[in-house]
């Protein structure tokens, strides 16, 4: 049940409420009192979009081996080994506790039903229909509610993490909630709040992902891994006023084809596997494709080499999306073109989940595990949220001391307010322009220069703004009372932009420190592998350096 009054103190913060948040909430130890925040309501973040499935080697002609074999492939040799090796071993019984949770997975007879995805050597994706990701948050959202130990904290926005000066320990954050910030104690503070799509103008991501968690992760001194890697996804469905809904990879796996306007198949001109080649390479074959055809906006995926009836069973909310949107995929192919999707990088975390800070934790998308390298094989993400989402069951935290009283301050700053949220809705409006432009599909040192030198404009000129004193520079000890009935929803945009040129400076710079191209990194300057850059990009405050692969 939601809350009224903010609970000043848990055992446990869990921060996003998608796969990784939901399932961490469910695995920690039930003696503890968690507290689960969540920006808008449950089901508003991006697993509930995951269409394709989840991939596990449980059929008997598969093996952990061959999962780890592809996971390594598609992660062009900057994925970890022990961290796959430790996901394509624990894939069964993730499923196994999905199942016994009630997904609803496909079957074929008795046997759970398994599709091939690009990358992956067998079939091995597990699927509810066309849309797996909404089957396990359904399931997992009910679980969560009948949890008495799980209190949700619903439209509530975390703006700061709160680092102990002495031991540098992460003790809790500061929350906007209900007109108020407050600081909110725990023993630890557990960060899923996917990924940071939101930087790009064409994304398949929700509205909700503006990279929040690598934002405050990074502004507390954590250190950070790979951001320069951003999967973006071939197939976006690509009309006017439409959203970039995603049209699944599976759709490829079960035999779509990947034709430009006259119907030929493109993709093989730049890869021998043409539209199941990894999807980096992909979306780099219609990007290249498009520059080289002017006129064209788009490309197509024709559904009609699949059986009819496959299709219907298989994707019936894509068949419902693009009617929506007056395609009839029966008839027509669907146009569409790349769009930013997963984010490989993020909050360099152990097996444990456990960050560089003591107390802080990342999982999903807003962690760097080292799973997925420089390209995320498809599927592997919901897998990778509960295979670590399940090491928390081992958690031990222990509460801090209760803070004493705190200061109240009454914020009654809407006339300045009212003045500065048209600037900052306008860098909000400007930035995942730039970012498209100058790190997205193909980048350059010239380009990535000039974008670096921009936001590092808007980065100075939001900092100084009144507004921004509240999420930047509150003190443990002091909470806010806005006055107004709009101050609430400014704070929201302000914070969020406030992250996303964060994490844009980071990524542009990532992406201007790699002097290579891999995975989902492509410098049309240094367009070649070098095994000199076989190594992971860690950041740490405004420190860059190479790390090694484990």
């Amino acid at each position: 049940m939601e809350t009224k009054d903010l609970t000043p103190q848990f055992d446990i913060i869990v921060v996003g409420s998608g796969a990784a948040g939901l399932y961490a909430a469910l695995c920690l130890p039930t003696h503890y009192r968690v507290g689960l925040i969540t920006k808008d309501t449950l089901k508003t973040g991006a697993s509930d979009w995951a269409q394709g499935g989840i991939a596990a080697a449980i059929a008997p002609e598969d093996s952990p081996k061959f999962h780890q074999e592809d996971t390594l492939k598609a992660g062009a040799g900057l994925c970890d080994i022990s961290a796959v090796k430790f996901l394509v071993d624990h894939a069964a019984t993730a499923i196994e506790s999905l199942v016994d949770m009630g997904v609803g997975f496909d079957r074929q007879g008795t046997q759970l039903a398994m599709t091939l995805e690009a990358a992956h050597s067998r079939p091995r994706v597990l699927h509810a229909a066309d849309t797996t990701g909404r089957a396990i948050i359904t399931t997992l959202t009910e679980k969560v509610l009948q949890r008495p130990n799980i209190e949700i904290i619903a439209q509530a926005i975390a703006l700061q993490l709160w680092i102990e000066p002495t031991e540098k320990r992460c003790q809790g954050l500061s929350v906007l909630y209900q007109g108020q910030i407050h600081w909110i104690q725990a023993g630890a503070v557990i960060l899923a709040t996917g990924g940071g799509g939101q930087v790009y103008a064409q994304t398949t991501n929700p509205a909700v992902s503006t990279g929040d968690g690598v934002a405050l992760a990074w502004r507390a001194g954590a250190i950070i891994r790979d951001l320069e890697f951003f999967q973006f996804h071939p197939t976006a469905l690509t009309k006017p006023e439409a959203p970039h809904f995603l049209i699944s990879e599976a759709v490829r796996g079960e035999g779509a084809y990947l034709v430009d306007a006259q119907g030929r198949r493109f993709a093989f001109d730049y890869h021998p596997s043409g539209e199941l080649a990894p999807r980096d390479v992909v979306s780099r074959a219609i990007f290249h494709y498009l520059q080289r055809e002017t006129t064209q906006t788009n490309v197509y995926l024709d559904l009609r080499p699949i059986e009819p009836e496959r299709v219907r069973r298989r994707f019936p909310n894509i068949i419902r999306v693009c009617q929506k949107w007056g395609v009839d995929v029966f008839n027509e192919p669907i146009p569409v073109a790349p769009a930013a999707h997963y984010w490989m990088g993020g909050v360099k975390v152990d097996l444990n989940n456990a960050t560089s800070i003591n107390g802080l934790y990342a999982i999903g998308e807003t962690a760097s595990t080292g799973v997925h390298g420089a390209n995320r094989l498809a599927s592997n993400s919901l897998l990778e949220c509960l295979v670590f989402a399940a090491q928390l069951s081992k958690l031990n935290v222990t509460s801090p001391v209760p803070m004493k009283k705190t200061t109240e301050l009454v914020m009654n700053h809407e006339e300045r307010w009212e003045q500065e949220i048209p600037q900052i809705r306008e860098i909000r409006q400007a930035l995942p322009q730039l970012i498209w432009q100058s790190a997205g599909i193909s980048r350059s040192q010239t380009v990535l220069e000039e974008a670096i030198t921009q936001v590092g404009l808007w980065q100075k000129h939001l900092k100084s703004f009144s507004m921004s004193q509240p999420i930047l520079n509150l003190l443990p000890g002091q909470s806010v009372k806005l006055q107004g009935a709009t101050a609430q929803n400014y704070l929201r945009t302000c914070s969020e932009t406030l992250n996303l040129l964060d994490i844009a400076d980071l990524m542009l710079k990532s992406a201007l420190f790699r002097t290579e191209s891999r995975g989902g990194h492509y410098r049309q300057d240094y367009p070649q592998a070098s095994q000199h850059w076989q190594k992971h990009t860690l950041i740490c405050g405004d420190r860059w350096w190479k790390g090694e692969i484990n």
